[in-house]
């Protein structure tokens, strides 16, 4: 579970929430024809834009910015050194008998102990990193354009909201629900957009790119070791990915 999305998420509708009791009832916040333009119309147009299976796999896509484990650089970097010792002292063989977490790493060494050639591993290695990636964009960019779409279909519902109470300003009784759809749907694409689409997008792209340089250090990691490179120049060359901080850190502790 990311306790930043988490928390991030609860502290804006929290705010939200008591922002709006503290003036008053819940339920004057709550309108059926401001719920059907904003949310209905806001994926009837997004929907417009990308094909269906697209959109129902955004979904799938976003809950890695609630439940996602990435490994640290440091693990894999560690993890790849002790495949290296053991593909040293055993070859490539006896990589078979050692436990790896990591569904991608797996999927290599697997490869590697079957005795695929080194081109085949890195091709076929680079091409699910890039399929990868590509899934993520396309999620990324349907909660973009939620984002942008919903406060367009919130003004378009203040439109609406504004003719019906200008046409029925001889009748009192009509003008309070029309204004009531023409602020609600402000506020609702308002809402939908900045706390929940628009972050969303944003904590996709860090996973994205949090995603594209494990797998980047693993592809390299596996390349090392089928052409037999020592443990030391493989941690050396892993090392280039961590920040400075952590680089310098690592290269304390093996001195």
């Amino acid at each position: 579970m990311d306790l930043a999305t988490l928390i991030g998420v609860l502290g804006a509708v929290g705010c939200i929430i008591v922002a709006i009791l503290m003036g008053g009832e819940m339920g004057m916040f709550v309108n059926g024809p401001s719920v059907m333009i904003v949310i209905a119309g806001t994926l009837a147009v997004v929907l417009m834009k990308f094909p269906l299976s697209n959109m129902l796999g955004a979904f799938k896509i976003a809950a890695k910015a609630f439940i996602h484990k990435s490994q640290q650089p440091s693990e894999i970097i560690e993890q790849s050194v002790e495949l290296a010792n053991v593909a040293r002292k055993d070859g490539l063989l006896g990589l078979e008998s050692v436990e790896v977490e990591n569904e991608f790493l797996a999927k290599g060494i697997t490869m590697v102990v079957d005795g695929n050639p080194p081109e085949l591993v890195s091709k076929i290695l680079s091409k699910e990193i890039a399929l990868s990636i590509e899934r993520n964009e396309i999620g990324l960019s349907i909660f973009k354009a939620i984002g942008d779409v919903a406060p367009a279909m919130g003004m378009i519902g203040t439109l609406i909201g504004l003719v019906q109470m200008m046409s029925n300003m001889s009748d009192p009784k009509s003008i309070g629900p029309a204004m009531a759809v023409a602020l609600l749907t402000t506020l609702y694409g308002a809402v939908i957009a900045n706390v929940f689409a628009l972050p969303i997008a944003d904590k996709l792209a860090h996973r994205s790119n949090e995603e594209r340089l494990s797998k980047s250090m693993i592809l390299e990691s596996i390349s090392a070791i089928q052409e037999g490179l020592n443990p030391r120049m493989i941690e050396g060359l892993l090392n280039v990915y961590l920040p400075e901080s952590q680089k310098s850190k690592t290269e304390s502790e093996a001195a």
